[in-house]
């Protein structure tokens, strides 16, 4: 039973302000997990913090920012506001359960805010609390997050490690540079084990930067 919402106003690793969320329910985990650390900060206190980055697409989530002095306009004082004093509420009162309701909560969730690009609570608002949410119910279900995310999901194939991908080129806000794409990315999809897709991302990467040395000259 989830028993207070509280949300605060941090700094990411830009220096830019975000929504840290701590979600209080009435037991902590029920049994170990490999992401312990990460998934409360005490016994029934579960923890999500919403970084942003530096650009945004015409079709994600709107974050919410104050638009005032502080912090040239990007404080985020008004969605901290909306999760006390809107979402937590609401939430509490629902009586749903953070191990078997996630997809309610998620529901209710887009139904208080009510717009397409949750413009009116904040993307950032929304976003702690979902995944404040899951924390605490992986905990209260005794499996790691990974776990509970795949249940959630209603997925039925063998766990998968992820094929990793790396960030070679940058354009955009990012960069300064006129490149249209702001990321090129490759990604060692015939790699036999991560530790082999990872020695062939940094091998590419560090033979890419030669080629373009040669090509463009030093950079500066």
């Amino acid at each position: 039973m989830i028993k207070s919402i509280q949300a605060a106003q941090r700094l990411d690793s830009r220096g830019h302000p975000t929504v840290q969320v701590d979600l209080t329910t009435d037991r902590g985990n029920v049994a170990p997990t490999i992401d312990k650390l990460a998934s409360y900060t005490e016994a029934g206190t579960f923890r999500a913090i919403v970084p942003s980055g530096a650009s945004t697409g015409a079709n994600e989530a709107i974050e919410l920012r104050d638009g005032d002095s502080a912090y040239g306009g990007r404080g985020v004082q008004k969605a901290v506001s909306n999760v006390g004093m809107v979402i937590g509420p609401a939430l509490v009162e629902s009586g749903l359960k953070v191990d078997t309701d996630q997809k309610l909560i998620d529901s209710l969730l887009k139904d208080l805010d009510g717009t397409k690009n949750k413009a009116k609570l904040g993307g950032n608002a929304i976003l702690g609390v979902s995944m404040a949410c899951a924390r605490a119910g992986a905990a209260h279900s005794g499996i790691p997050l990974y776990k509970f995310l795949r249940r959630e999901s209603g997925a039925k194939t063998p766990f998968m490690m992820p094929v990793p991908f790396f960030n070679v080129l940058n354009g955009g806000v990012h960069s300064g540079n006129k490149m249209a794409f702001q990321e090129t990315m490759i990604a060692p999809v015939g790699a036999s084990s991560f530790t082999e897709a990872v020695r062939m991302g940094s091998e590419v990467y560090q033979h890419l930067k030669k080629i373009v040395v040669e090509k463009f000259g030093p950079s500066g």
